[in-house]
């Protein structure tokens, strides 16, 4: 079975069932964390479709996770949001308000109050989350360096209030689960500070032989980016490359940065 398809996706999320990890949305590890959990995070970066998919499927597996829209036409669909919210999974705000802004605060944190508010007349909203932005030189992260999020009644945002020492983060960017070299924004250590305790997985695969085997940790951040996983070939064919290219330019600006 090829690797990014939504069937290698549920092979993954079952294979942790099975083993009795607890899944948990960002929000609810938030507010009752476990010592033997999942949190679930889906990006949704683009083509929201694959992102309802992967919501029923989970739905059908008694999974709940956590779906991050952004406040673009890519990724901001309607009805899939309420039809995801309508699942019971969480719904949160992918943010970019900062880079979208050019830099400017006092207009970013206008445009992140009202897409906060336009997303809330959908679903719930409990915790937000940057979007990487990684053609801008605008880190979203910073806004809160000037105001509170805490502010607009949001309890919490994974990269500033979850603990990465006893949270173990594997994210797909890069089409690989070790793809760090490729991530301009979507990491939670610097450049070339990767704990050297903790096991590198590079496929799907793997992530399910170590589940299998009761190798994998504790308590993890699964960040998923839907688009990647589709059983349709000609899909698919296009994430691949396209993401094959993402990763050249990326490795080029990552390497950059860490001069």
């Amino acid at each position: 079975m090829r690797d990014f398809t939504t069937d290698k996706l549920q092979l993954l999320l079952s294979s942790l069932k099975s083993v009795n990890y607890d899944f948990r949305t960002v929000a609810g590890y938030m507010k009752a964390p476990s010592s033997s959990a999942v949190i679930l995070r889906h990006d949704v970066d683009a083509r929201p479709h694959n992102s309802m998919k992967c919501a029923e499927m989970e739905h059908r597996l008694g999974i709940s996770g956590t779906f991050y829209f952004r406040a673009v036409p890519g990724s901001y669909d309607e009805s899939i949001i309420k039809q995801i919210s309508s699942l019971g999974h969480e719904i949160g705000y992918h943010y970019e308000d900062l880079a979208a802004s050019k830099g400017d605060f006092e207009k970013a944190i206008t445009c992140f109050s009202e897409n906060l508010a336009i997303l809330r007349r959908l679903a719930p909203v409990e915790t937000i989350c940057m979007h990487g932005s990684p053609m801008s030189k605008h880190d979203n992260r910073l806004l809160w360096k000037k105001y509170s999020y805490r502010d607009y009644g949001v309890i919490g945002e994974p990269y500033l209030d979850i603990d990465f020492q006893k949270v173990h983060y594997m994210t797909d960017t890069g089409r690989r689960w070790n793809g760090e070299r490729f991530s301009i924004r979507d990491r939670v250590t610097a450049p070339g500070s990767r704990p050297k305790s903790r096991q590198e997985f590079h496929t799907t695969n793997d992530l399910i032989d170590a589940a299998g085997k009761g190798i994998l940790p504790p308590v993890m951040m699964l960040t998923i980016h839907p688009q990647r996983w589709d059983n349709r070939l000609i899909p698919w064919l296009y994430e691949l490359c396209w993401q094959n290219t993402k990763n050249a330019v990326k490795g080029v600006l990552t390497a950059l940065q860490s001069r």
